[in-house]
């Protein structure tokens, strides 16, 4: 997920990140269960102060967007019925198996395809 700060955008900063990764996550670019950058990091990597980044996380939070799980860090919340964030997990799970074993995406798509039609 890239992310950039319009500072001439009428929008503050702080509202500026919460929208992109709302609309990061509407679109599917952040899957649920999805590991987001620290505050920290993605404070330096925006050039933003660290309260301002933290404030956009909290206001994520309490729409129920991410969740924050101690030093674990914060991730995007499952959404949709039971059946649909079953689904979305495992498909999460499915697509870091591919990536840590290198598969081509093609490869893992036509995989899925067949055990579909099983």
């Amino acid at each position: 997920m890239k992310l950039a700060i319009d500072p001439e955008a009428s929008a503050p900063p702080f509202e500026q990140v919460r929208a992109a990764i709302v609309a990061a996550v509407r679109s599917g670019e952040l899957a649920p269960g999805a590991k987001l950058p620290t505050v920290r990091a993605l404070a330096e990597e925006l050039g933003l102060a660290v309260n301002t980044v933290a404030k956009a996380y909290r206001e994520l939070e309490s729409e129920e967007v991410i969740e924050t799980r101690g030093r674990n860090g914060s991730f995007v919340s499952a959404h949709g019925d039971p059946s649909e964030r079953m689904l979305q997990q495992a498909a999460s799970e499915y697509a870091a198996v591919v990536r840590r074993l290198d598969v081509d995406p093609a490869a893992a798509r036509a995989a899925v395809e067949a055990a579909l039609r099983r």
